[in-house]
């Protein structure tokens, strides 16, 4: 299933953009990217440190919840992020429950998840910030970017490539296959995306 991609320069924040688009029933799913957020969003209604230089996405589908619930779809984004995420980096990343990504307890993304009903009919924003390049200042809570980890600047469009890639081969099988299924498949990958990225960095 191919994703729209729209890239933007700046926006209050990419989960606004996204529920925006719902009302005008644009073509679905569609991935929002912008450089820059004045008013990201976090859970419970807690703002969200978008720093310059880092990526800030949010991927918009059509969900079936009599099929995946909506809890169910809270678990499989997290860990598809995190499987995204893992290629970059040696380092384990662990999944604090339910909207943060943590390498040794610093946290380098935040994911919020909302189900916004038209016509109808549900639809799921997954927000994703992710520290890519730099480490925002949050009082009381430990940051990190993914830069730290790989000692290099972090391509960001690189990424923005493979969340686009991951997702439209993840809405392909969430029509064919249940939750317990998609569940398995992404934590084997990941489990091969980490050893295949320990032999790598043996070896160069």
């Amino acid at each position: 299933m191919k994703i729209r991609l729209l890239k933007f320069k700046r926006v209050q924040s990419t989960n606004n953009i996204a529920i925006k688009l719902i009302k005008k029933n644009l073509k679905y799913p569609v991935l929002i990217k912008s450089d820059l957020q004045t008013k990201g969003k976090g859970t419970m209604g807690k703002k969200w440190i978008s720093k310059k230089g880092n990526l800030f996405l949010s991927v918009l589908f059509i969900i079936d919840s009599k099929k995946i619930s909506f809890r169910q779809y809270v678990i499989l984004n997290a860990l598809l992020i995190k499987k995204i995420l893992s290629k970059y980096v040696e380092k384990n990343i662990k999944i604090k429950w339910p909207n943060d990504l943590l390498i040794e307890k610093n946290k380098i993304c935040g994911i919020l998840q909302e189900v916004i009903y038209h016509n109808d009919r549900p639809f799921l924003v997954v927000g994703i910030g992710i520290n890519t390049n730099f480490s925002p200042k949050i009082n009381n809570y430990k940051t990190a970017s993914l830069r730290i980890y790989t000692k290099k600047k972090v391509n960001n469009d690189k990424i923005l490539k493979d969340v686009k890639e991951r997702y439209e081969g993840f809405l392909n099988d969430v029509k064919l296959y249940n939750f317990s299924y998609l569940r398995k498949k992404i934590k084997l990958i990941i489990s091969f995306v980490t050893l295949e990225t320990q032999i790598s960095n043996c070896l160069f």
